[in-house]
């Protein structure tokens, strides 16, 4: 089983992860902003990723630390618990309707950190969560993940369905692209020879 357990702690930040990508679907996440918990939950349940974060941030400033510094861990948890990367698909993507939103993630895993998001929410918070911060949660994955990203909504009404359809796609993308194919199991999947 791939799995990945680490703290990171700064002076702005401190938050202890788990992750097993092998999981089912079972999380415990607290990180202070409680639509970012939903997000990262459903995140688990629709990967099949087992995952555990606790973040302390300074609130009481901005949610812009403990946002960036989440996604940071979740990237350090993946790329920790994907070893080298032997035998996985290494790309994913999925497209999913959540209600009459649609939204798109296609993702990469190939050790070069790119992300375009664009999710066409125009309102400032969704939930208790500061809506511009969704691009430097991603920025945080991407660069710590060693993936390209990119999420899109092509079309819909509801912000939090934007955004619910974005970390729907995401987990899809991400549990396809950690997948081990039997076929490939001992190679790198690259041409290479070096991700």
């Amino acid at each position: 089983m791939r799995r990945a357990t680490l703290r990171r702690d700064t002076r702005e930040t401190r938050i202890a992860g788990s992750l097993a990508i092998e999981g089912r679907g079972r999380y415990q996440i607290s990180t202070g902003i409680r639509f970012l918990d939903h997000m990262l939950e459903l995140f688990s349940k629709h990967g099949g990723f087992d995952l555990k974060l606790a973040a302390e941030g300074d609130l009481d400033v901005d949610q812009h630390h403990t946002v960036e510094d989440t996604g940071i861990v979740l990237g350090q948890l993946f790329s920790k618990a994907l070893g080298d990367r032997r035998g996985i698909n290494r790309a994913g993507y999925f497209v999913l309707p959540m209600d009459e939103t649609l939204a798109v993630v296609a993702l990469d895993l190939g050790g070069r950190p790119a992300l375009v998001y664009r999710d066409l929410v125009r309102v400032r918070l969704v939930g208790d969560l500061q809506t511009e911060l969704l691009e430097d949660f991603f920025g945080g994955f991407v660069n710590h993940a060693g993936a390209n990203l990119h999420a899109k909504v092509m079309y819909g009404r509801s912000s939090h369905h934007k955004v619910e359809a974005i970390f729907k796609c995401f987990a899809r993308a991400m549990r396809y692209a950690c997948s081990k194919d039997a076929r490939l199991k001992d190679q790198l999947p690259s041409t290479k020879g070096l991700l």
